[in-house]
């Protein structure tokens, strides 16, 4: 009797785990949907097309980059995870979604972890600190020196909460006041920069660098660690007068919790295949000074788990209470 049952609870199992072997066995045999959190011409929206491109080319399917922008997330986060666990809808995302929220909301309508299965990071950037032409601070210490002597006169824009953390970072580290102005994306935020209405930002490399190369914006400097070969004449932040600053960023796919682990390793190697692409080296990575970082999806997992733990460490360090 016990036999028996042993062998009915495995043909069980077997059966109902054959369509999901069947499933990924074929996938993807239709039209699969990247949903990006932020507006068309960000870093992340411009990554996701590249890697639409590949994955599109590679599996004969068509790709689809659905934009979700707003709410720091929360809507195109919820849109994936509310999804069928099938791998046709993955989120291509950053440490915003993925580490900062939970750490600058109280609630999130969605659980970064839980609600998830991590496909592989796809990317790490810099950040570039600019403000308008007229602005009167040609250099880091310029601006310091400014915002020092009239505390909260002037103000930085955010579309991201990379780019936010990255203002909050300098803010604590400086020792100045400034007046935080959100929006819905970065590309925003810049439209209001040329327009004076901010003074000013510390952006995504893809968003900000093309405005500085159009003389339509000043670069004061970067937020890395090194100056990005896209920009040898812009000092880091730290070279350039505050001593120790560094703030990046990264990108990383995801699909929908309970996603069959053979889909999520085919879209693995689907993604991986075309971040290391020649096609997304010299259409993205290379043009935005973006480093190619591929991970396995265990892997993917620790490093999220690592960054969302540093990225808690600076909100507290930055006084910053959750909204």
């Amino acid at each position: 009797m016990i036999r028996y049952r042993s062998l009915a609870m495995a043909t069980a199992i077997l059966a109902s785990a054959a369509p999901l072997l069947a499933q990924a066995q074929g996938f993807p045999d239709k039209a699969i949907t990247f949903v990006v959190p932020f507006a068309a011409g960000t870093a992340t929206d411009q990554i996701a097309r590249t890697l639409a491109n590949g994955v599109g080319a590679e599996t004969r399917q068509p790709v689809i980059v659905d934009n979700k922008a707003g709410a720091s997330g929360f809507i195109a986060s919820q849109n994936v995870a509310k999804a069928a666990p099938d791998g046709y809808t993955v989120l291509i995302t950053t440490n915003t979604t993925h580490a900062a929220n939970e750490h600058l909301f109280k609630k999130l309508p969605y659980d970064p972890v839980k609600d998830f299965a991590p496909i592989t990071a796809l990317g790490k950037g810099g950040q570039i600190m600019v403000v308008s032409p007229s602005f009167p601070a040609k250099t880091v210490a310029e601006f310091v020196a400014l915002a020092k002597k009239e505390p909260g006169k002037y103000s930085f824009g955010s579309g991201s909460s990379s780019s936010r953390m990255a203002g909050e970072l300098l803010q604590q580290m400086a020792g100045i006041k400034l007046l935080h102005v959100p929006y819905k994306s970065n590309t925003l935020a810049v439209t209001d920069l040329l327009g004076g209405q901010i003074s000013m930002m510390i952006t995504d490399t893809a968003t900000g660098l093309p405005q500085v190369k159009a003389g339509k914006l000043r670069a004061l400097g970067m937020s890395s660690a090194r100056r990005s070969p896209l920009a040898p004449d812009v000092p880091t932040i730290s070279e350039a007068g505050v001593k120790g600053y560094e703030m990046g960023y990264w990108f990383a796919a995801y699909a929908p919790a309970r996603t069959p682990p053979a889909v999520v390793k085919r879209l693995n190697e689907l993604l991986v295949k075309a971040a290391r692409s020649d096609a997304a080296r010299t259409g993205f990575y290379e043009p935005t000074g973006t480093e190619v970082y591929t991970t396995s999806p265990e892997e993917l997992a620790k490093f999220q788990t690592a960054e969302s733990q540093k990225w808690g460490r600076i909100v507290t360090a930055a006084g910053i209470e959750a909204e």
